[in-house]
């Protein structure tokens, strides 16, 4: 039984960071009901804690917040500390990608608490902040948060996960700056180790984040290239959080010489948006179908 725990568990984070994030939930759910069944409450908190991962990254937000909201409670242990910091985080990912940047930054606020600032899960809340400082358009916190959590990864060559993620922030802090061409770079950076590190979902947000640098630095047909690249990766691997702003932003981009392909690009991109509605709690859904890019993009439909 030991085993087929390990290789549910094994299979789950295979799927969380290196193929289609659906594949994991059986796995990881499997992993749960194991470790609750032989009394091993650390292993069906770190599986619990993937499970959410691969709910999320598929766009399944109201299963993912459903999973993650006990584990953030934790308990006084140190491993229990540690999963309950990276169960905030992700939960605070979720938001974020909700567009509710203020509700994110409590749980990543919660994520370092509970962290010390230390480990994977201290980088996760410095670069959660980051993301969320972004969002609310402070670049001062943004860029001292992304500082922070750089070094929390400096000489951690094995952190490739990390890394990547390195490069989509400092992407969004470029842009935030009006420095394209360093957002560009950023985003080359990211793509290129997660390409190396066989992360094809992170391939594909890296691409999300080079094709809108690039598009920001003037090179239209570059930027299409890259977001042709990354929705057919997002597509394939169902990542919906992933597929709808490649295909919004394509579409936009393609409204005037290539209408029909902007047309495929933005009902694409609606489809996605109207899944991930789907899974979300009445009152998470009013706030995401609320948000204004996403109204906008419902609009145009």
């Amino acid at each position: 039984m030991a085993k087929d725990l390990a290789g549910a568990l094994a299979a789950g984070e295979r799927a969380a960071f290196h193929g289609r994030p659906a594949a994991g939930v059986e796995p990881l759910r499997l992993a749960v009901e194991i470790a609750a069944a032989q009394g091993l409450p650390a292993e069906g908190a770190a599986a619990g804690w993937l499970l959410g991962v691969c709910l999320a990254s598929a766009g399944r937000y109201g299963g993912a917040l459903d999973v993650l909201d006990p584990l953030v409670a934790g308990d006084d242990s140190a491993e229990s500390r540690v999963l309950a910091a990276l169960a905030s985080a992700t939960v605070a990912s979720v938001h974020r990608q909700l567009g509710r940047h203020s509700v994110a930054q409590g749980y990543d606020e919660r994520a370092l608490s509970g962290s010390g600032g230390a480990g994977e899960a201290g980088f996760d809340a410095y670069l959660g902040l980051a993301a969320d400082a972004v969002g609310l358009g402070d670049h001062p916190t943004a860029s001292a948060r992304l500082a922070e959590a750089t070094a929390l990864a400096e000489g951690r060559s094995e952190w490739w996960r990390q890394r990547v993620r390195l490069g989509w922030v400092r992407a969004e802090v470029a842009l935030l700056e009006e420095q394209p061409d360093a957002a560009v770079a950023a985003a080359h950076e990211a793509v290129d180790l997660a390409e190396h590190s066989g992360a094809p979902r992170h391939v594909a947000k890296g691409l999300l984040f080079l094709g809108v640098g690039q598009l920001e630095a003037g090179r239209p047909d570059e930027a299409a290239a890259a977001l042709r690249r990354a929705g057919l990766l997002a597509e394939s691997l169902g990542t919906l959080p992933l597929l709808w702003p490649v295909r919004a932003v394509l579409g936009a981009l393609l409204a005037t010489d290539r209408p029909e392909d902007s047309a495929r690009a933005l009902d694409s991109a609606r489809g996605a948006v109207t899944a991930i509605a789907d899974d979300l709690p009445e009152a998470l859904r009013a706030d995401w179908l609320g948000r204004p890019d996403v109204e906008a993009l419902l609009q145009v439909g």
